[in-house]
């Protein structure tokens, strides 16, 4: 039987939509990293001096990685909030909102007067910001997963949902890019004095753009399906702790090594290649240059493995070699020079890619459609707290306190201890595919009807 044309142009439209939805996915949660990534590399090269002055240049940066943290710890409030909303209200709406929170924050940030001028003012209102940033992000990432994997095919969930995933390395090398090429036009006084404050307005340019993009998006079909089976949820942060807390613990576990490896080789090696090592800026940021921009490529190919072989065993073996590889990376960058540095960036981000680009199918998977962004957003959110949160001020803490490199790769290795945990909690894409397609089915019924009374 071959298809009509009507059937051809159903087909078409509905990859086209895919396609949309992956797009604007991928390049609305990197604008909203890149707000994120940028504040996160002048908290490593500049805050300090500027917002948090002290004789000790340690104490500066311990502060400075405070407010770093502030952006994680904010995060479950835009899980909490946004969450619900993404599965009350919807996926478009909320996208949208959370994208404009934190582009408007990073933008002020590009205005703030610094402690010299502003004197306490300056760091509180910096606080402030930043955890607005925080609530935008926790908000987003659901969502964005959600955005391009309900479109799709749920048996490809892994490739469809790392369109979020690409995001983090998008932004990072975006961010980094911006800085490094910041750095190189101007002298280290016009850096520090006002050089750094581009980078954070030209937040505004981008937001625009992913503006523009998701607002020409429809509501998912999962969201649809759920509306006409009139399903939504009334109070899914209670349905998510009462009814799927394993899932839930799962997926917080699964989260904390991969932010923690990601905190070391794309913040604090800044700092520990620049004020350890004695290499430049310019020198450090250039690697993790290079190691974000392969992870733009390689983060959907992770994401598609996942969906050919085992998910949760390819999430394990990864884990492990997380916990392994700094023991290898510290020794061989001794030396403080360049080439050994850049490659011990490029692997670290290599296996963290091998974690990241399935970890959005797998969080997304262990919760029910209805409950999918208030359980993703939730998980999410609260693994940043216990992971990337707190992991550039425990590094730095312990460098300073044991003065060697090998507390820091042991925190490694526990960390990605606890992302087997949650490996061996969560289950498998089985369950999920069976309970998309369940809703999937009614509304394909009434499509067929109505294609037969016409």
């Amino acid at each position: 039987m071959h298809d009509t044309p009507q059937d051809e142009a159903k087909a078409s439209e509905k990859q086209s939509g895919v396609r949309r939805a992956f797009v604007a996915s991928l390049t609305g949660t990197a604008l909203e990293w890149y707000d994120f990534a940028v504040y996160s590399a002048a908290a490593a090269l500049v805050f300090g001096d500027l917002f948090f002055p002290s004789e000790d240049p340690l104490t500066g940066t311990l502060l400075a990685f405070s407010t770093y943290a502030v952006g994680y710890v904010s995060r479950p409030l835009g899980g909490f909030v946004f969450g619900r909303l993404g599965d009350v209200i919807g996926r478009k709406k909320v996208l949208i909102a959370t994208l404009l929170l934190i582009g408007a924050a990073t933008f002020l940030i590009g205005v703030l007067p610094a402690y010299s001028t502003a004197g306490v003012a300056a760091p509180i209102a910096l606080v402030v910001l930043r955890f607005a940033q925080g609530v935008g992000v926790g908000g987003e990432w659901g969502g964005a997963v959600l955005l391009s994997s309900e479109f799709g095919d749920p048996r490809r969930r892994g490739f469809y949902a790392s369109a979020a995933q690409v995001g983090p390395p998008a932004g990072n090398l975006l961010a980094n890019g911006v800085l490094a090429a910041l750095g190189a036009l101007l002298t280290e006084a016009q850096f520090e004095s006002w050089g750094w404050r581009v980078a954070f307005l030209f937040s505004g340019v981008l937001v625009g753009f992913g503006l523009w993009i998701r607002a020409k998006l429809e509501e998912t079909p999962v969201f649809k399906a759920m509306e006409a089976e009139h399903t939504r949820p009334e109070a899914p942060i209670r349905e998510v702790f009462t009814t799927q807390p394993r899932a839930l613990l799962a997926a917080i576990l699964c989260r904390v090594g991969p932010d923690v490896l990601y905190a070391m080789f794309t913040v604090f090696v800044l700092t520990y290649a620049t004020k350890e090592l004695g290499m430049s800026r310019g020198s450090a940021l250039a690697a993790v240059l290079i190691g974000s921009s392969l992870q733009v490529f390689l983060m959907p190919l992770a994401g598609a493995l996942s969906d050919r072989v085992n998910r949760r065993l390819l999430y394990g073996c990864s884990a492990v070699a997380a916990g392994v590889w700094p023991f290898a990376f510290f020794p061989m960058i001794g030396g403080g020079t360049w080439v050994p540095l850049a490659t011990g960036v490029v692997v670290g981000l290599v296996i963290h890619c091998c974690l990241y680009g399935p970890q959005a199918a797998f969080i997304a998977e262990q919760f029910s459609p209805r409950l999918r962004y208030t359980g993703s957003s939730l998980a999410y959110t609260l693994a940043g707290v216990i992971g990337g949160a707190i992991a550039p001020l425990l590094f730095t803490t312990l460098l300073s306190a044991y003065g060697t490199w090998i507390p820091l790769a042991a925190y490694i290795a526990i960390a990605s201890a606890v992302s087997l945990a949650g490996v061996a909690l969560g289950r498998g894409p089985e369950a999920a595919v069976h309970e998309d397609d369940q809703l999937a089915a009614p509304a394909a019924r009434v499509a067929a009807d109505t294609a037969v009374t016409r």
